[in-house]
């Protein structure tokens, strides 16, 4: 397997609680300290997206609610789209691209105004057919899915239609369990492997987002072949909000990245039969049969 260099992606999401100040620690955090490769937010438009049901609603998790309905709770988390413009500026002074997950129409057209390198469709909204096809049409940039919740035939018709669009170059499947956080026996690793098997060659590559506890299982996805690697990020765990639980803060962050670059150095064919570094130690240590006379 030829191994790419692994692109971890610190998703902050909607981890910033509605606060600028605390985007872009996040952001400033996840650059400096963490060194990861990209940063990702999120992008609703509440009226669109959801039913005035929906929007009336409260919250299922009311301690971790910012509203009294679910409507508000998701406004009060929700940037403008010249916030995120800010936010873009940040990330690139900081050297750090830059992203959103979009979950409707108008959220697709406000992000894909600012040409971001990537953007991310969530597992909830990749059957958004309406969506995908006007981001096949008119942004020109990667376009990474995810595939929690999604049946084989979604997933088909999905990289069918990227297909027909001519747009399956630049199109990123993630493995991906929906849950927050997700028990080890149903992250899956495996299904990576079965992404390969099905669209290798079809794709442009393949990544993992997970919702689990800890680093050892990013590292195994890396392995198996996802070489984009998207963990939540927060500062606190703590924190009110739903997606903390799941999330890593910055020392977890940064040893990931630190493990990700060691084991794309060492997954590699010896490239020769002895390496230098054994010779002088079997000159040392290797059993010698000696001549008896």
């Amino acid at each position: 397997m030829d191994y790419q260099n692994p692109c971890l992606i610190a998703e902050i999401g909607c981890n910033h609680k509605g606060n600028m100040d605390i985007a872009f620690e996040l952001i400033q955090s996840a650059a400096a300290y963490c060194k990861a490769d990209a940063v990702k937010f999120q992008k609703r438009c509440n009226r669109e997206l959801l039913s005035p049901e929906q929007y009336n609603a409260p919250h299922p998790n009311p301690r971790h609610a910012y509203g009294n309905t679910y409507g508000e709770h998701r406004e009060f988390l929700e940037f403008s789209a010249e916030q995120h413009a800010q936010l873009k500026i940040w990330c690139e002074e900081l050297g750090v691209t830059y992203s959103t997950s979009v979950w409707d129409l108008t959220s697709a057209k406000e992000i894909a105004s600012l040409n971001p390198k990537f953007i991310k469709i969530p597992s909830a909204c990749n059957n958004n057919r309406e969506m995908l096809e006007w981001l096949c049409a008119n942004y020109q940039g990667d376009i990474h899915v995810s595939l929690g919740m999604t049946t084989d035939e979604e997933e088909g018709a999905l990289v069918g239609l990227f297909e027909k669009y001519g747009r399956n170059d630049d199109l990123v499947l993630y493995a991906c369990t929906s849950g927050y956080p997700v028990a080890f026996e149903d992250v899956c690793l495996l299904d990576i492997s079965r992404l390969m098997d099905a669209y290798s060659g079809r794709v442009k590559c393949f990544g993992f987002s997970g919702h689990h506890l800890g680093i050892a299982v990013d590292i195994a996805a890396y392995t198996l072949g996802a070489n984009m690697i998207e963990r939540h990020f927060t500062l606190d765990r703590s924190w009110k909000g739903t997606d903390h639980a799941a999330s890593l803060e910055p020392d977890d962050m940064k040893q990931l990245k630190s493990d990700l670059t060691d084991v794309q150095k060492a997954l590699r064919n010896k490239r020769e039969e002895l390496l230098p570094v054994e010779r002088a130690q079997r000159e040392k240590l290797k059993f010698r049969v000696r001549d008896k006379g």
